[in-house]
């Protein structure tokens, strides 16, 4: 289990952690408008290739309210104020160096 920051997650965001089985991604807004993004790493040239890992693939369990959007290689969700949560079980195991955890506004999130 490990939380992070909104510190942590502003601008480039930080690299992941290791995901497999069904995770528990766990908000805490104090703040107004927040937007929570898992992305892939790009290839060198900024692009997404055929062997790039599709870290977003799977089954993401997200309520309507968060406005989730997702390709194979990005997942966004709206992160509404107090408490709130999603769980996102991947295809296949994804490794934490091949994503970034980025977020906009005041939170904070804990992945269990």
């Amino acid at each position: 289990m490990a939380t992070y920051t909104a510190t942590q997650l502003y601008g480039q965001g930080t690299l992941g952690e290791n995901l497999s089985g069904t995770k528990t991604f766990t908000f805490t807004n104090s703040g107004g408008s927040a937007y929570f993004t898992l992305e892939t790493v790009r290839e060198p040239n900024g692009f997404y290739t055929g062997s790039t890992p599709t870290n977003a693939v799977g089954t993401w369990t997200v309520s309507a309210s968060m406005g989730f959007v997702s390709s194979s290689y990005i997942a966004s969700v709206v992160v509404p104020p107090g408490s709130s949560s999603l769980a996102f079980a991947p295809a296949s195991s994804v490794t934490g160096t091949t994503y970034y955890l980025r977020g906009t506004g005041n939170f904070s999130l804990t992945i269990s």
